[in-house]
């Protein structure tokens, strides 16, 4: 089963670098990761998602291989890759994996201006080396689906640093 956890970091960089860091822990095999999106509030008070895959943009990708396929059968390539990238295209903005996008809006909405806030999607992970890792990063738990003993723990870790 997955967990959702949602850390608000000072500024967009902070929670940037520690998704990188969470990237790496992944090929490290200590996580797993589902998805993984940042939330920033502007000045405006509008807030906006930084998507860590494109469905539009892989969608065009594969929409444009399949296109040129099917058009190379028909004698017409170039039709069929512009066919191909605009349906692919289309299915990936219709698609939305992970996490939910107004959940995320919603939350995040609560933001100061200028924070930002990581939703993680964890499948899997090896908890005690994972806080060890971002446990430097500091950060504040705004929501999690964790059991209360787990999130006190997550949020311990995350306060320590800041503390020290």
């Amino acid at each position: 089963m997955s967990s959702l956890i949602a850390i608000v970091y000072p500024t967009e960089a902070k929670a940037e670098e520690v998704r990188r860091r969470l990237i790496e822990l992944q090929k490290e095999y200590l996580i797993k990761l589902g998805d993984a999106v940042i939330a920033t509030k502007t000045e405006a008070g509008k807030v906006r998602l930084n998507q860590l895959v494109s469905t539009t943009a892989s969608g065009a990708a594969s929409g444009s291989f399949w296109g040129l396929l099917v058009g190379v059968l028909f004698l017409n390539p170039l039709l069929g890759v512009a066919a191909g990238a605009a349906s692919g295209a289309i299915a990936g903005a219709l698609t939305d994996v992970g996490i939910d996008d107004p959940f995320m809006k919603d939350l995040a909405s609560s933001l100061q201006p200028g924070h930002a806030a990581l939703f993680v999607l964890v499948q899997e992970m090896t908890a005690d080396k994972l806080l060890k890792e971002i446990s430097g990063f500091g950060g504040v738990v705004l929501k999690t689906s964790l059991d209360e003993t787990k999130e006190q723990i997550l949020r311990d870790a995350l306060q320590k640093d800041v503390a020290a």
